[in-house]
């Protein structure tokens, strides 16, 4: 048993080594998306503080969801954390199972290139309808009478660049349509629909998805809208990105190469030059066969 423990480990340790080593290549020459997609995060926090500022607490608007779902309260408001965190934490660490398993059908750094792609996209369409009309928020500590509806104007640039993180995230107001929340949780799940393997776990993000829409209203974080328009959004900008991102590498060929091309068009033309030269010589130009 001891023998067959230490042996199992090696393979295990070997195995992680590999991946590493691949995982940093792939970092390296993906660097400075990945760092541009990052700092892009920082942002979108920057532009939720800044509607921040221009909040004015209100009545809460009539929602067909408030009316339709009871109201959770503001003692079980960590509900729909808790699920969030959980949905979060369990794909990240799913992303990483290359590191540990044998069944390899994804590159870490490859499908974080596709995950972060997908949520710039969306959070930038976020920002542009939260600055378009501000709504009086309806999370309780964003309503009439709060302390932290309104934010008392900066006195210093230092002010607004440091958005207090994570609690100016978790107590803002204003940036409501659409939940941001539920663009990382559907950029989760349609990713894992993609590229997951167990069906089952794919239809249980589906409806977990669907709980948080759920929670989200009846916690009171968001209007229904603004869960109504995360859904078709995240969706169209998934299905649109995805277009222009090459297909990831199919890992049993060990084709390593191919990271993120501007298109598939790029990609056609760099696939009719190496026929070109497969049929005439390495030595010949593929334009002058035309």
């Amino acid at each position: 048993m001891t023998i067959y423990i230490g042996r199992e480990a090696s393979k295990l340790w070997k195995r992680i080594c590999a991946e590493t080593t691949t995982e940093i290549n792939l970092l390296f020459e993906n660097w400075k998306f990945i760092l541009a997609c990052l700092i892009f995060q920082y942002i979108h926090g920057l532009a939720a503080r800044g509607v921040h500022y221009l909040h004015r607490p209100g009545p809460t608007l009539q929602d067909a969801g408030f009316f339709l779902l009871p109201e959770l309260g503001q003692d079980k408001g960590y509900i729909s954390e808790t699920v969030f965190t959980c949905l979060f934490l369990s794909f990240v660490l799913w992303t990483f199972h290359p590191f540990i398993c044998k069944s390899k059908k994804i590159y870490t750094v490859l499908i974080w290139c596709r995950v972060l792609a997908f949520l710039v996209a969306s959070q930038f369409l976020r920002i542009i309808t939260f600055y378009s009309t501000q709504l009086p928020g309806p999370n309780y500590h964003c309503r009439e009478g709060s302390r932290l509806a309104r934010l008392p104007q900066p006195e210093s640039v230092l002010e607004v660049l440091l958005i207090n993180f994570p609690r100016g995230i978790v107590f803002g107001c204003g940036d409501l349509i659409f939940s941001s929340h539920m663009i990382f949780t559907l950029v989760f799940v349609l990713t894992f629909q993609k590229y997951g393997t167990q069906r089952f776990i794919k239809q249980l993000g589906w409806l977990i998805a669907v709980v948080q829409s759920l929670l989200i209203i009846a916690s009171r974080k968001h209007y229904t809208v603004d869960v109504v328009v995360a859904w078709y959004t995240v969706n169209l900008v998934v299905f649109f990105i995805s277009k222009k991102l090459p297909e990831l590498p199919d890992r049993t060929s060990g084709a390593a190469s191919l990271l993120l091309p501007l298109s598939t068009k790029d990609r056609d033309i760099k696939n009719k030059e190496e026929n070109h030269k497969l049929l005439n010589g390495n030595s010949v130009d593929p334009d002058r066969v035309w």
